[in-house]
């Protein structure tokens, strides 16, 4: 019997790597995103037309519901779905006193709202067979917070405790729910992928905050990881049976990093985080 996984946001990053990671294996995979003309991507990174033909782009963007419902109309008449890896996302940084709530709501809108939107109109046809695996794209922002990504960061935690409700409301039914936290990766998230939010008239009390960040986020890019790591990370728990964790991190030093955060007082947290990416102020 074919397997059938939707991927959201996947023209690039991990939504793109993890694609054919599934295609690869087995998976016939609804490869969706904004704009289907970006799937000519794919030839370049696959060599064989029988991976290649299980990529099937779809046009979705998870903030309109209209596209959501294409989507679940196509799932329907596929008459099944094994996998649902909600990858869609972007980032928007800049400092909370600058940044407009309008921002605010766009940011949730896709991270939050959006993956929301997908479950909930893919979620009755995972029921209706009694087995299902979803898979949200987190990451270590949704358990640690940085200076200058609050709209970033908010939405990684509302995603965090979403898919805890989640997870449990849907085991009885034969349905997985897993968190996959990524950290530094070498995705487009933090170049095009990203939005900072900068006062209008260009002063800012914050000037020496985010040149500090930006200048770490620079310097910090030879160390971040392969991001087919995470891809195959997903695969695995695609094609695991059982999971006996919702929370899957991964990234250099990034299991360290949570158990510190976890066990030592806060304000040595707060003087570590704002040692490394501040330094002193001005």
């Amino acid at each position: 019997m074919r397997r059938w996984a939707v991927v959201t946001g996947a023209s690039s990053g991990f939504g793109l790597l993890t694609t054919i990671e599934l295609a690869k294996q087995g998976f016939d995979v609804l490869a969706t995103m904004r704009s289907v003309e970006k799937a000519s991507i794919y030839s370049t990174f696959i060599e064989k037309s029988e991976w290649l033909n299980r990529i099937h782009p779809f046009r979705v963007d998870v903030t309109n519901q209209n596209t959501i419902m294409e989507l679940k109309k196509k799932i329907e008449s596929i008459g099944r779905l094994d996998v649902l890896v909600n990858n869609a996302g972007f980032a928007i940084g800049g400092f909370a006193e600058e940044i407009e709530i309008a921002d605010y709501r766009k940011q949730f809108e896709t991270n939050v709202f959006g993956l929301m939107a997908v479950t909930q109109a893919l979620l009755p046809i995972m029921r209706a067979q009694q087995q299902g695996k979803i898979i949200n794209i987190s990451s270590v922002s949704g358990r640690v917070a940085f200076p200058g990504l609050s709209p970033y960061v908010s939405s990684k935690h509302a995603l965090e405790g979403y898919s805890e409700s989640l997870r449990l409301e849907l085991k009885p039914f034969g349905i997985q729910v897993a968190l996959v936290e990524p950290g530094s990766y070498s995705t487009n998230i933090w170049s095009t992928g990203m939005e900072v939010a900068q006062k209008k008239d260009g002063e800012t009390p914050y000037q020496f905050y985010l040149e500090s960040i930006m200048s770490n986020l620079e310097s910090g890019k030879e160390k971040h990881g392969d991001p087919r790591q995470v891809a195959k990370l997903i695969v695995n728990l695609a094609t695991k049976k059982q999971w006996k964790k919702l929370r899957y991190p991964i990234g250099r030093n990034l299991r360290l990093l949570l158990l510190v955060k976890q066990v030592i007082p806060w304000s040595w947290w707060e003087k570590i985080v704002l040692s490394t990416i501040v330094g002193r102020k001005k």
